[in-house]
């Protein structure tokens, strides 16, 4: 979060193959966000797409280039750390989001419906599958942005998709959201809430559709967003 208006928030999901995946996904998020919050709490709204491209692009950018040193002073390849990494920003009248990898980023609006700003791409296999520290990974980095007043937003890893998406087509899948909006909505504890969603991510419910690393993030956003 960014003051009381504005908030920015990253998931990211180190690839499985690789030894430092955890460090190469811990690092993206926190040297993005660091990069992109003091930028919408310093200076002005992005006024154009253009705008709002350099600034998503700038926090892909410096997570990259942090990847690379930590790879530098650890003397392993910089595949060691790969990682997908997702990006959002809500302000009072606009969502801005870029995504690199797998994963997704829904929002839901001010009439309750669940709208996916970025859907995971289709590949084929691992082996085909994009990082930020692939050498295409920022240039094939999905931006997207809506304007209008949000709500609530969920950010999530691939191990989700299958449950909180309507496949091939990456649409948000409304009975999955609408229960996780309303949930978050209404968390007085965050602590508990926490805890709720822990236990609902090991739930049966959701381990049985899939084998894969878990990842959620929900925000409910603040009152003066709205």
């Amino acid at each position: 979060m960014v003051g009381d208006r504005f908030l920015v928030a990253g998931v990211a999901d180190g690839a499985g193959s690789v030894s430092l995946s955890e460090v190469g996904s811990v690092l993206a998020v926190q040297t993005a966000v660091r990069e992109i919050a003091p930028k919408i709490a310093d200076s002005a709204i992005p006024a154009t797409d253009k705008e709002w491209k350099v600034l998503l692009n700038s926090g892909l950018e410096a997570a990259l280039v942090a990847i690379q040193e930590e790879a530098e002073s650890r003397q392993v390849n910089m595949r060691e750390l790969s990682t997908t990494l997702l990006i959002a920003i809500s302000t009072p009248d606009i969502v801005a989001a870029i995504q690199v990898g797998d994963g997704a980023i829904v929002f839901a609006n001010q009439q309750g419906m669940s709208i996916a700003l970025t859907s995971p791409p289709i590949e084929e296999s691992l082996d085909l599958a994009t990082f930020l520290t692939s050498p295409n990974g920022i240039d094939s980095a999905q931006i997207c942005l809506w304007e209008g007043k949000p709500a609530q937003l969920a950010m999530f890893s691939d191990g989700l998709q299958m449950l909180a998406l309507q496949m091939p087509e990456g649409v948000a899948h409304a009975p999955f959201f609408a229960p996780l909006f309303k949930f978050i909505a209404e968390a007085k504890d965050l602590d508990a809430a926490h805890q709720e969603l822990t236990e609902f991510l090991r739930s049966p419910r959701v381990c049985d559709r899939t084998d894969d690393d878990l990842t959620l993030l929900l925000a409910a956003l603040p009152n003066e967003l709205l």
